[in-house]
């Protein structure tokens, strides 16, 4: 008797064990749909799961624990209309030709966009929120999306007259893009918020330029906020004078300058980020409740760094680490657990994600992009062969932001700003000197490694100018 309830209970674990597995490949063989939200203006450091200590944000937490988190992440641009280009194109501003605000979006019209190729393919595309470039009368960028809802910065009106806040609204699209899909189609759907960007227009004392949507009301009210770590005077005035009359210091009045400013600005930047926290948790749940959930990938990046007072700058642009750093996230929830809650080192790009997203999808990458799928890092143990380099640059045309080139190591950050007569070149040793505070263009003692890292940043000129021409 006992022998045939074992059997019994035997052949009901291998029966479960069955379908458990059927299930996951089930899952795994279905085209997955994916989730890609795009933050502005938040560096890598400006979320708890990264280690901020004030900062409340756990739904994005969560994606981290149960996903992968890239400690190294960087954009090849700072600055928001050129880090979204290349992520659509899978392209650098070099190569893509998007450098600013002014672009025409005919740039990008001959492009092979990941969306665009994506609906080729039979995903369902969506794009809510800041979309950034001028459309200009084409009907194209509509064209790659099934369902287009840009939103304007901060205050929407609605058809009732009242305004809405854009992260709610996003959140509000989301949940309606959601909601009309059938489930035997893959969506592929791009929620890319406005926040945290700067109200730049609100110069008013008192008031932050950062307006947060009512669900937050109150948070950090009654913390103060510690000082920027790298405020001290001295490595401000440690600049070329360029530097120094530049954008990242004229922005540096509006919301830095002063005690009262900074409290002000910096609580409601970080409402502003547990707004956009909140709204993701809105997303996830209507995940769950439509049965979508397992089997929607979700990638969390922002568009570029921040530096908040650090170095008595505002803004982004320039070379250094608090500019070029962002967070980046990916939740496969058909990723076995143990594979789950992994954080990776290897250095990451916004030039990696259209082809992560076409490779997630079985979509062939265009010979054109220059990233790296990144799906391997959450399949893998270990990703050899991977990058140990990458360039950098800024092209925005206006002298108050300086052009510059550069390249990025392991260990070393060389940058050249090569509008400047002379050029004004920078090197960093990131290991001796994570905080960048030492310039060793100069010193005649790394003058080989400066050789060689101004022949690599030429090469990487060379290798991404007119590919697109």
């Amino acid at each position: 008797m006992e022998k045939i309830k074992l059997c019994i209970t035997f052949i009901i674990l291998s029966f479960t064990l069955t379908s458990c597995i059927n299930k996951e490949e089930k899952l795994i063989a279905k085209k997955p749909n994916i989730i890609f939200i795009l933050v502005d203006d938040q560096r890598n450091d400006a979320l708890g799961c990264y280690g901020h200590e004030i900062i409340k944000s756990p739904n994005i937490d969560k994606l981290a624990e149960e996903g992968v988190r890239f400690s190294n992440a960087f954009v090849t641009t700072s600055i928001c209309m050129a880090s979204r280009a290349t992520i659509l194109t899978g392209m650098t501003s070099r190569s893509n030709g998007v450098s600013n605000m002014q672009i025409p979006l005919d740039t990008l019209l001959s492009k092979e966009v990941y969306p665009k190729l994506l609906k080729k393919e039979g995903y369902k595309t969506g794009f809510i929120g800041k979309f950034g470039f001028s459309i200009m009368g084409k009907k194209e960028p509509q064209n790659w999306f099934d369902y287009f809802k840009p939103t304007k910065r901060y205050w929407n009106e609605m058809p009732d007259g009242s305004n809405k806040h854009e992260t709610e609204l996003d959140g509000d699209y989301a949940i309606e893009f959601l909601n009309q899909q059938d489930k035997t189609q893959p969506f592929c759907l791009s929620v890319s918020f406005n926040a945290a960007h700067a109200e730049d227009s609100d110069l008013r004392p008192g008031f932050g330029h950062y307006p947060w949507i009512k669900e937050v009301d109150g948070m950090y009210e009654d913390i103060r906020i510690p000082e920027p770590r790298l405020n001290d005077s001295t490595i401000y005035n440690a600049h070329p004078k360029f530097m120094k009359e530049s954008l990242n210091r004229i922005r540096y009045f509006w919301r830095w300058d002063t005690p009262e400013k900074y409290q002000t600005n910096m609580k409601a930047y970080y409402r502003l980020i547990s707004g956009i926290d909140y709204t993701i948790g809105r997303i996830t749940k209507e995940l769950e409740k439509l049965g979508l959930a397992d089997n929607t990938i979700i990638v969390y990046a922002a568009d570029n760094g921040y530096y908040m007072g650090d170095r008595g700058f505002a803004g982004k642009w320039s070379h250094y680490e608090q500019s070029l750093r962002i967070p980046m996230i990916i939740f496969d929830p058909r990723v076995t657990k143990e594979k789950r809650g992994k954080v990776v080192d290897n250095m990451v790009l916004n030039l990696d994600l259209p082809s992560t997203f076409l490779e997630y999808a079985g979509v062939t990458v265009p010979k054109s992009y220059q990233g790296i799928s990144l799906k391997q890092f959450l399949e893998k143990d270990t990703v050899t062969n991977w990058r140990t380099s990458f360039f950098c640059e800024h092209l925005y045309p206006d002298k108050i932001i300086p052009k510059w080139e550069g390249v990025r190591n392991e260990r070393y950050k060389y940058a050249v700003y090569f509008e400047q007569n002379p050029p004004y070149e920078y090197l960093h040793d990131l290991i001796t000197d994570p905080d960048e505070l030492i310039n060793l263009a100069n010193n005649p003692e790394y003058k080989s490694i400066l050789d060689e890292l101004r022949v690599e940043c030429e090469n990487y000129v060379k290798k991404y100018t007119n590919i697109s021409k």
